[in-house]
C-alpha cells in the first residue's frame, strides 16, 4: 500500500513574509522599468516613486518654526514662550484660527498644484497629503473633522475631481479623521480668481459658499479643519470659514500645502 499522499506545508511565518517581500520587489522592478520613478515637479529621474528630485527639494521652501502661530506664515526669529503672532496677524486677524502650510508658494510649489489640479496628477495627492498631515499635525490633534473647499457643481463636472477632497481623503487617513466634503457646498459659480485684485477676489466669492441645512446640525460645535491646495490672498478662505462659523462651527482652523508667506505681495496668477 502506498502511504497517504502528505499535502504541501505552509512555510514558516518569517520565510513566508520574506516571499512577500521578494515578490513586492520583483513587481516594483518591473514597473520601475515600465515607467521609471520620476520627480513630482519637474519628472527629472528619482529613485523613488513619490517623492521629489534633489534639486526641486532644495528649492521647495518649507516652512517651519519659528512661524506665526494664527497665520502659519514663517517669522525671522522667535523668542519668549507662547504662540508667536506676527504683526499682520495682530493688525487684521483672519476669520480663522490657525493656519498650516507644508511650504511658501514658490515655483516648486505651484508646479506640485498646477499638475494636481490641471493635469489630472491624482498619483502625487498621496505624498503632498502626507506632507500637510506632517505640516499640521498640531491643528489636526484637536480637530474633529476635515471639511475640503468645495469646487462648484459644474467645475467640478468639467474637471472631473477636487483637488482638495483627494488631499483631505489622504490627510484624514494619516490623522484618523473623517472628511465630511457635504457640510460645505458652493452655490454660486464664481469666475476664477487668477488675474482678480485683492478686492475683485473678495466680492467674487462673496456669498458663494453655504452650508446644506442637512449639515447644520452635524457640524454644531464642532472643531473643523478647512483644507485646501494653497493659500493667497485668503478670500476664498475666509469665505468659507465665515460660512461654517455662521452655521454653527466651534472652531476652524485651515491646512493647505503652500500659502503665500507675505499677504501684501500675494501673486494674482
Amino acid at each position: 500500500m502506498h502511504a497517504p499522499a502528505r499535502e504541501a506545508e505552509a512555510p514558516p511565518p518569517a520565510l513566508a513574509t520574506q516571499l512577500r517581500g521578494v515578490g513586492r520587489r520583483l513587481l516594483r522592478g518591473l514597473v520601475d522599468v515600465a515607467l521609471p520613478p520620476a520627480c513630482m515637479a519637474c519628472r527629472a529621474a528619482v529613485d523613488e516613486p513619490g517623492c521629489l528630485c534633489g534639486q526641486c527639494w532644495g528649492r521647495l521652501s518649507f516652512i517651519a518654526a519659528p512661524f506665526c502661530d494664527r497665520l502659519g506664515t514663517p517669522l525671522p526669529y522667535g523668542f519668549g514662550e507662547g504662540r508667536l503672532l506676527s504683526p499682520a496677524a495682530r493688525e487684521a486677524p483672519p476669520a480663522y484660527g490657525r493656519a498650516r502650510a507644508v511650504a511658501e508658494f514658490g515655483d516648486v510649489a505651484r508646479n506640485l498644484i498646477h499638475a494636481l489640479k490641471y493635469a489630472d496628477r491624482l498619483d502625487i495627492a498621496p505624498p503632498m497629503g502626507r506632507m500637510m498631515a506632517r505640516a499640521g499635525a498640531d491643528i489636526l490633534s484637536d480637530a474633529q473633522a476635515l471639511v475640503p473647499v468645495p469646487l462648484h457643481r459644474l467645475r467640478l463636472w468639467r474637471r472631473r475631481f477636487n483637488q482638495s477632497a483627494a488631499l483631505a481623503g489622504v490627510i484624514g487617513g494619516e490623522a484618523g479623521l473623517p472628511v465630511r466634503a457635504g457640510w460645505l457646498e458652493r452655490r454660486r459659480a464664481t469666475v476664477p480668481q487668477v488675474g482678480l485684485d485683492r478686492a475683485a477676489r473678495a466680492r467674487n466669492v462673496q456669498g458663494a459658499f453655504a452650508v446644506p441645512d442637512m449639515g447644520k446640525g452635524e457640524l454644531r460645535g464642532r472643531r473643523l479643519v478647512l483644507v485646501d491646495d494653497v493659500l493667497t490672498t485668503g478670500a476664498t478662505i475666509d469665505a468659507c470659514v465665515k460660512a461654517l462659523l455662521r452655521a454653527g462651527a466651534g472652531q476652524v482652523d485651515v491646512l493647505v500645502f503652500a500659502r503665500v508667506a507675505d499677504v501684501a505681495d500675494a501673486p494674482l496668477s
